[in-house]
């Protein structure tokens, strides 16, 4: 099983920190391939990052997709996880619904903790668009400045550490989310420290994608997840020119184990 790691912004040490998580989750036989941004920002933070980002993320998934059995948006935020669903035939999996429903199996609420107060708003219409306020305890953020967006982790662990205890306590949440790609991987690392489940989001979205390739869902041809009719396109890349406009073999319904011979 080959699942595609697509980090929608351009800093590659993010998708380091991804790809060493994702390694950690995977089952033996799963292959992690990682894929970060030609082109956008180092990370997303905003509402229009996330559309930059969420363009990309398609144009990425286009050409690419055909070479895997899944795909994980790799941004807490889920940037362009819906118009990827509708476009291609394979399971695309979004970090933040993975990590919100698993921690959706583990207690009655969650909170999320992140490491600047830029993402709230960005996270909050996230939990929002995957219809998960009620499970949704708060989201506590830092406030202060980072000097590197790769070493934010290890730069702010003890205050991490220290929101997810506030927001175990104050808004009793029963699960904590440590939230944003470049916290991938520090769940495992403080989880003793915090005495409720601490949701991994990588690991989250590994596991998902993993068993949905497992349980071969066909891709839907009704409803509002259903690929749209052929439009004619400008000035795209030809890749993803082609899945918008159906060419060349790119219509829906042929995964990457039917293609072979």
């Amino acid at each position: 099983m080959r699942i595609l790691l697509l980090n929608p912004n351009t800093s590659m040490d993010v998708t380091d920190l991804l790809l060493s998580a994702g390694r950690e989750a995977a089952s033996a036989r799963t292959e992690i391939v990682p894929l970060t941004a030609p082109r956008g920002v180092p990370y997303i933070a905003t509402r229009a990052e996330a559309q930059i980002g969420g363009a990309i993320a398609l144009e990425m998934l286009a050409e690419h997709s055909r070479n895997v059995d899944a795909a994980i948006i790799a941004a807490f935020g889920d940037p362009g996880l819906f118009a990827a669903r509708e476009l291609f035939d394979i399971p695309v999996v979004g970090m933040a619904e993975a990590a919100m429903l698993t921690a959706c199996m583990l207690g009655r609420r969650f909170s999320i903790v992140t490491f600047a107060r830029a993402l709230g708003p960005w996270y909050q219409e996230c939990v929002e668009m995957h219809g998960l306020r009620e499970r949704c305890a708060g989201i506590r953020m830092l406030d202060g400045a980072f000097r590197s967006i790769s070493n934010v982790q290890d730069e702010k662990e003890a205050l991490l550490v220290e929101l997810a205890n506030r927001a175990v306590r104050e808004d009793e949440a029963d699960v904590i989310i440590l939230a944003g790609a470049p916290l991938a991987g520090l769940a495992a690392k403080v989880k003793a420290k915090i005495p409720v489940p601490v949701v991994d989001q990588v690991a989250a979205a590994v596991k998902q994608a993993e068993a949905l390739v497992a349980l071969a869902p066909r891709k839907a041809t009704a409803g509002t997840f259903r690929r749209p009719d052929p439009k004619p396109t400008v000035g795209l890349p030809d890749a993803l020119g082609r899945h918008i406009e159906h060419r060349n073999g790119s219509e829906a319904g042929t995964s990457r184990k039917e293609k072979r011979p």
